[in-house]
């Protein structure tokens, strides 16, 4: 019998080592864009206002966006990356991503439509 609870505990020994190892190697992903969640940002445009107006909102390198827009008219937002992205949205609410943006700095989102930034991206 004590040869059986060796060779269990043993087993028990490898199969942890396995689990903090497969941790580990998530844990190293977390800090580059493709291993981050999606950042979702809530926009809403009614008439000539749009929420959130020029507010700053620090994104990862990489890091995909989401815009949750809430619109009750369709129109285009526009993307100051490079390269430059255009997203177009239908009235009501619709998601639309901002692809990962792989250079540091600072990145206007805004509706050319509204002459208004609805977020800068501190990108770093």
């Amino acid at each position: 019998m004590s040869t059986m609870r060796r060779a269990m505990a043993s087993l028990a020994v490898v199969l942890c080592a396995l689990t903090v190892t497969a941790g580990c190697g998530s844990d190293s992903d977390a800090g580059s864009g493709s291993g981050t969640d999606p950042l979702v940002i809530e926009v809403t445009i009614s008439g000539d206002s749009v929420t959130p107006n020029g507010e700053r909102v620090e994104v990862a390198v990489g890091q995909e966006i989401q815009l949750e827009v809430t619109a009750d008219e369709a129109g285009e937002i526009h993307v100051h990356s490079s390269p430059e992205q255009e997203l177009e949205y239908e009235a009501g609410t619709h998601t639309v991503t901002i692809q990962g943006i792989d250079k540091p700095g600072t990145v206007d989102v805004e509706s050319h439509s509204l002459e208004k930034v609805i977020v800068q991206l501190e990108v770093s």
